[in-house]
């Protein structure tokens, strides 16, 4: 992981890479089909459906986020938060296995209001594999920030057991 800060406001920025022993379409289809990205989106103890995904400069992909392991449900009632959330995210760019930005609305944390993070996928083929760089805004406070990121790590170890699963 590093962080960096772009942009005019100086927004910190945080990049997450991994490496998949997987072809590209396999892991293209990860983030851009309701099959894909219901079999990793979201970290341990949640689970994910797809409701609508308009994969285009400005479509949307819709979606609910539900916790489901018992300590994950017990610490979302502890931080006064929904057991399951709707979620969107509106895509800004999309370059078929190369890459893909959106925008994903953060309207889930008690006593904030909404606000967008942006998020930069990045495909590379080569020898070792598909690297995969995922770039996002760090969140309104480092607790928060926090949580995303080890969220994201989460997510990503699920995508690559989906991916390994794959070639079972």
């Amino acid at each position: 992981m590093t962080e960096a800060t772009t942009g005019a406001a100086k927004r910190r920025r945080i990049t997450m890479e991994r490496t998949f022993d997987a072809p590209v379409e396999e892991v293209w289809a990860l983030w851009t089909t309701k099959q894909g990205i219901e079999s990793w989106w979201g970290p341990e103890g949640f689970t994910v459906t797809v409701r609508a995904i308009d994969l285009r400069p400005g479509g949307e992909m819709r979606y609910e986020m539900r916790a489901t392991a018992p300590d994950v449900v017990e610490g979302m009632k502890r931080m006064g938060m929904p057991v399951a959330t709707e979620a969107r995210l509106t895509y800004r760019e999309i370059a078929p296995h190369r890459r893909l930005a959106y925008d994903h609305v953060a309207d889930f944390v008690p006593g904030v209001a909404a606000y967008d993070i942006a998020t930069e996928v990045e495909l590379f083929e080569g020898e070792a594999g598909v690297r995969m760089v995922v770039t996002i805004d760090a969140m309104h406070d480092e607790r928060w920030t926090e949580l995303a990121v080890k969220g994201w790590e989460s997510q990503l170890g699920k995508a690559a057991r989906a991916l390994a699963a794959r070639k079972l």
